[in-house]
């Protein structure tokens, strides 16, 4: 069949328009936008990098490290890995290439990086405990992670504020356990000799427990990621640039406490945020439950309908 004349002339047109385009040295808006969704993409890339590197880290052999140096270095990749998952959104929307493609990438890095590495540090740390139960332990965790990460996707709008989550966000709760394995190398140097007595047996009974604490810390934060305990979106209030004096006041203390306390700092912090929203939001349901309701005998002159005015009228 012949082409119609108008199709010949739109086809014209674009080849024409094509031409320009390569004459001037310019790239097409599609060709413009791919260009500038490689920063947000290389971004969310890096945070999983960082969980497969923690991953090899924590289970390699080679590595002339003791346990707690692998694992504590597993946990600071952890950290960097919650570095590159904050900068690839804000990338994404500064450049104006938020997309269902990076949302996707970057939920499968965030399965590998908060999902996949917390489980392994688990299954490291928890050596007393028998295998069975760590290695369930871990996979119970990670399969909430993925729960999570899911719900997320499909409850998230894209006009959404991010200024709060429904469920501790993955990456806190990874946090939280790398928080502690990052805290491990410090314990260990408080049983040296050159410290008192009492400060050796407090550091030496802190790592004993920790091993049996870290995995039921594990199945908690597992729960409070599926759960629907509402939690702030610190790093977003803050680059919102909207701070109470509370949140100024907040991160004073959280200065302070860091540079008293160095790396035990971070797993009281982490504790706190994965916490706090629960007890408060718990305390609150008590509070009203325990409310007394409003009962008509202690208002005779309503019991019948019609109230005092209404009678009177």
């Amino acid at each position: 069949m012949m082409d119609r004349p108008e199709g010949k002339r739109h086809r014209n047109r674009l080849v024409a328009k094509n031409a320009q385009e390569r004459l001037r040295g310019g790239l097409s808006p599609r060709r413009r936008r791919l260009t500038l969704a490689v920063l947000p993409t290389l971004l969310t890339l890096g945070n999983g990098v960082c969980g497969m590197a923690a991953i090899a880290v924590a289970t390699s052999a080679l590595l002339e490290w003791t346990p707690a140096d692998r694992l504590s270095v597993a946990g600071l990749l952890i950290f960097g890995g919650m570095v590159f998952d904050a900068l690839d959104g804000s990338a994404a929307r500064m450049t104006g290439q938020s997309s269902q493609f990076g949302a996707q990438l970057d939920s499968l890095c965030d399965a590998i990086t908060f999902g996949a590495a917390p489980a392994v540090l688990v299954w490291r740390f928890g050596d007393p405990l028998p295998y069975r139960i760590t290695w369930a332990i871990g996979v119970i965790f990670t399969l909430c992670v993925l729960i999570r990460l899911a719900r997320f996707n499909v409850e998230t709008k894209e006009d959404d504020s991010h200024e709060g989550f429904d469920g501790l966000p993955s990456p806190a709760a990874a946090g939280t356990i790398a928080a502690f394995t990052i805290a491990m190398p410090h314990l260990e140097t408080l049983t040296h000799e050159e410290y008192r007595q009492s400060v050796r047996s407090a550091a030496e009974a802190a790592l004993t427990v920790g091993e049996y604490f870290v995995p039921v810390l594990a199945i908690l934060l597992a729960y409070l990621m599926v759960s629907r305990f509402t939690y702030p979106h610190i790093v977003q209030q803050w680059m919102s640039g909207r701070r109470s004096p509370n949140q100024i006041g907040q991160a004073l203390f959280a200065v302070g406490g860091v540079i008293i306390l160095k790396e035990l700092a971070l797993p009281l912090a982490f504790c706190i945020y994965a916490f706090w929203s629960p007890i408060g939001q718990w305390r609150r349901g008590l509070q009203v439950v325990g409310e007394p309701q409003p009962d008509s005998d202690d208002h005779p002159e309503a019991a019948d309908g019609e109230s005092t005015h209404e009678r009177d009228v």
